[in-house]
């Protein structure tokens, strides 16, 4: 039985040590491993932010015509990556529902924010009051740049985008 609590209390710790994570950088992968590399946005501060844009690479997304297929990929994407905390309707899960999120928020806000939420989360006050709502910080999936584009054409079709 005392093996077991220890056991027990083991996997525990080693479950909460291993989703802590260095904000300040990113995993990428590599044909010869896992590479770690620190990136401009972590850096930003809130003198710096744009509340239109958020914090990120993308930007100039290009929304003028709805993509079914990229839809498809992006829920398929979201599916695997998204639903365990976030619903396609207004509803809460253990985040936001998704339902008029792009009514409320532009593309490259979006896109900067799921591909990289850490750097957003420390600065953006509206995503601190999520925080506060949710109490789990979301966690940044690695979302490659085309994964990120097809979770929001996802997004935007749960919107009505035809």
């Amino acid at each position: 039985m005392k093996l077991l609590k220890t056991l027990g209390l083991a996997t525990i710790t080693f479950a909460f040590l291993s989703c802590e994570g260095d904000k300040k950088t990113d995993s990428v992968p590599t044909a010869s491993g896992t590479e770690t590399t620190a990136t401009a946005e972590t850096t930003a501060d809130a003198s710096s932010y744009d509340p239109n844009r958020g914090l990120g690479k993308h930007d100039k997304i290009d929304v003028s015509s709805f993509d079914p297929a990229l839809a498809a990929a992006g829920k398929g994407i979201a599916e695997v990556k998204c639903t365990s905390c976030h619903k396609p309707t207004e509803e809460k899960l253990v985040g936001p529902g998704w339902k008029g999120v792009t009514t409320r928020q532009t593309p490259e806000w979006i896109m900067n924010f799921i591909s990289n939420p850490d750097p957003m989360i420390d600065v953006d006050p509206e995503l601190q009051k999520q925080l506060e709502l949710c109490l789990v910080r979301m966690p940044n999936q690695g979302l490659a740049d085309n994964e990120a584009r097809e979770i929001l054409e996802y997004m935007r079709e749960i919107d009505g985008a035809k």
